[in-house]
């Protein structure tokens, strides 16, 4: 019996399982406390260069949420993407502008944990940050597939917009060839005063 217990023990932990279990609890019961993303601040004026934020994160920061309704999934979002912030929700790539600015802000998840269902979002529907500088609503624009190194979803682009990102196909078992792109275009901004 005990021997029987070690070896399930041991397939759960070396395998997909233990990660696709992690990843449904934080994609079901892991939703940050508003009070945990809000600060208190001034009334805001945005600061040079078009930026929405008084000061930048730093890598590991809880930096707003990602609703997507269609989903009715809130995952936090945490700036950068190294294995902690991605295994905690949602990463932000540090080289991109926060949500609701101009340019392309870029969001990382993985597969198999909070965006495991992303396959079902396309053209057409929403994605909304919320963050201390407020709520911004996007409407995915545009659905790729490019291959795991393509640099340009990063690129810069001409006016607000999310891309969110997560490896492909998610079936796929072991480190996926490509990644599932979804462009969204920023619809509207509601901010914090």
């Amino acid at each position: 019996m005990a021997s029987c217990l070690l070896i399930v023990g041991f397939y759960f932990t070396t395998t997909n399982a233990f990660t696709l279990l992690k990843g449904y609890a934080l994609y079901k019961w892991d939703k940050p406390d508003t009070a945990e993303i809000a600060t208190t601040h001034k009334e805001k004026k945005a600061p040079p260069n078009d930026q929405l934020y008084d000061k930048r994160p730093k890598t590991g920061d809880l930096i707003g949420e990602l609703y997507i309704p269609k989903l009715e999934a809130t995952l936090p979002i945490y700036h950068g993407t190294d294995e902690d912030e991605l295994e905690k929700g949602v990463g932000h790539y540090a080289g991109s502008v926060l949500p609701g600015e101009k340019d392309n802000s870029v969001l990382s998840g993985h597969r198999d944990t909070v965006f495991r269902k992303l396959g079902d979002v396309g053209e057409g529907d929403l994605l909304v940050t919320k963050t201390e500088a407020g709520t911004f609503t996007y409407k995915v624009r545009k659905v790729r597939i490019v291959d795991a190194d393509d640099r340009t979803v990063i690129v810069p682009k001409p006016k607000a917009t999310l891309t969110v990102t997560t490896c492909y196909p998610f079936s796929y078992i072991g480190s996926a060839p490509e990644r599932y792109v979804l462009i969204a275009d920023l619809l509207k901004s509601e901010m914090d005063n």
